[in-house]
């Protein structure tokens, strides 16, 4: 497969990644930490997704010792996820783990991905150039050898994630879409209930349809008992007698 080839299979891979559930976020994640080191020539890559906060980072690797090293540095604060999500670090900001400055800044993180054999790490942000404020998390990549991230390379990372929160943004809002009508078509179907049983009531009582809605709504407050519940009763006839006996 030629390198344009896969970088084409790369995108579909990532359009595709939430097809089955809209809210499949570890889905895009692991799609573009698993092509990212092949297509970037990259050691290895990480991905840490934070749309509701650090404290809740979702993590991915594209092995089992990257993503134990970015799992970990969430609970440490540190590491250039925490940097690009909490201080907004540049998309080409580079480190190197053997230099003094480094260590200082990642008293945790430096030697530890330093005895994974790594040299070097860039934080790609995730998710700036949509509707979130700010990044929502960054794409990790890490290099050995003295190795450092090429131009190009940086280019086409920077693309892949953004993306990637672009998937993620579209599916956010597929979800949020499917909640409200989910909120709507349960509003109206209790008001449906709840004008029937007005009815039943009105004829029962033989009161007014207002009247009888402010017996129906006073008597469930009375109660502590959800408005809908006690007008599906008066529906189905097995309603208290207070409310609906006009002797009572």
């Amino acid at each position: 497969m030629t390198p344009e080839q896969r970088l084409a299979d790369a995108f579909v891979a990532l359009a595709g990644s939430t097809a089955d559930s809209s809210s499949d976020v570890p889905g895009p994640l692991s799609v573009l930490a698993d092509r990212a080191p092949a297509l970037l020539g990259t050691r290895a890559a990480a991905v840490v997704f934070t749309p509701e906060g650090y404290d809740a980072a979702r993590v991915v690797g594209s092995n089992p010792q990257v993503f134990h090293l970015e799992h970990e540095a969430v609970g440490w604060r540190e590491g250039p996820g925490h940097d690009c999500h909490h201080l907004g670090a540049g998309p080409w900001a580079q480190a190197a783990f053997d230099n003094s400055h480094t260590r200082r800044r990642w008293p945790h993180y430096t030697p530890q991905a330093l005895s994974l054999g790594y040299s070097h790490v860039v934080a790609l942000p995730l998710g700036e150039h949509t509707r979130t404020s700010g990044a929502s998390g960054a794409l990790i990549l890490l290099s050995c050898a003295g190795r450092t991230f090429s131009p190009e390379a940086l280019v086409l990372g920077r693309s892949l994630a953004d993306f990637t929160a672009v998937i993620l943004e579209s599916a956010r809002e597929v979800d949020r879409s499917r909640t409200l009508a989910a909120q709507l078509e349960q509003a109206l179907a209790s008001r449906v209930v709840i004008e029937q049983a007005k009815g039943v009531l009105a004829t029962r009582r033989k009161v007014t349809p207002d009247e009888a809605f402010d017996l129906l709504r006073k008597h469930a407050r009375s109660r502590q008992r959800p408005l809908r519940e006690v007008a599906r009763e008066v529906i189905e006839g097995h309603a208290d007698p207070e409310l609906t006996d006009p002797a009572s």
